[in-house]
């Protein structure tokens, strides 16, 4: 068999030999100061060229004997410390000038809760092990970001966003129990647009991926009744692929 190589002189390629890096976009959300859930992700500053001082996608190598979930999982987890309840391949990014080294990118997408977040930070934090130049932004308020990290978020939301209409995948961001209000602020992040409270309502309790417990939230306005995932309903159908590859899900889903 002959190996067809990139000749070194290729537009904005240094080397003939191609290297396999997996990357992951996880999100997550955090209230901001008018107390409204804000989609967010965490990025990498970079200490070393190309592109040294911009931030990235938290990733890494391939091992040339390692399955891609795994690797995806690894990176994430050596980069930033976190561990996803939701991932998911996205696409092959392989534009031959997206590096000047010939990088060929397999991306993820991932969910983790907000609690999660904080559970996963404290814990390194308290054994000393914290990854370091990490930090979290909001989706839709990202700085120029190494290689073509912006084009792969873009897509990225652009799943998220597409399998939240016809999927239950939004409650990977979602606690234990909720309210509807709660539910529905999650979708508005996610989105980006407001939603209909009696439409959603309607549209959620009909959906059959809701239990109704016996508890309600409290405070001060009136009490209102919690909710929790339906646990034999996937977040989303992953298809035939599913049977062969790890799904990462939390228990609570």
């Amino acid at each position: 068999m002959t190996r067809t190589r990139i000749p070194a002189s290729a537009p904005g390629v240094e080397s003939d030999v191609t290297r396999v890096a997996v990357s992951t976009v996880i999100f997550s959300l955090r209230r901001d100061a008018a107390d409204c859930p804000r989609l967010v992700l965490p990025l990498v500053r970079r200490t070393r060229d190309p592109y040294d001082g911009l931030w990235a996608l938290p990733g890494g190598w391939l091992d040339i004997a390692e399955n891609l979930d795994d690797a995806a999982s690894r990176t994430l987890a050596e980069t930033t410390g976190l561990t996803p309840s939701y991932l998911e391949q996205l696409y092959a990014f392989g534009d031959v000038a997206r590096s000047p080294t010939r990088v060929v990118s397999i991306v993820y997408w991932a969910l983790l809760r907000a609690d999660e977040v904080d559970a996963q930070v404290a814990a390194h934090a308290s054994g000393g092990d914290a990854p370091e130049n990490v930090a979290w932004f909001d989706v839709n308020d990202l700085p120029t970001l190494a290689f073509d990290h912006n084009q792969i978020v873009d897509y990225a939301l652009w799943r998220l966003r597409n399998k939240a209409g016809y999927s239950r995948v939004a409650h990977g961001l979602m606690a234990d129990t909720f309210t509807l209000a709660e539910l529905r602020e999650v979708y508005e992040a996610i989105l980006g647009r407001r939603l209909d409270p009696a439409n959603f309502r309607r549209q959620v309790e009909n959906s059959g991926t809701l239990v109704r417990t016996d508890s309600f939230r409290t405070g001060n306005h009136r009490p209102a009744r919690l909710y929790r995932p339906h646990r034999d309903v996937e977040l989303a159908d992953r298809g035939p692929l599913a049977a062969t590859s790890s799904t990462h899900e939390s228990s609570t889903t």
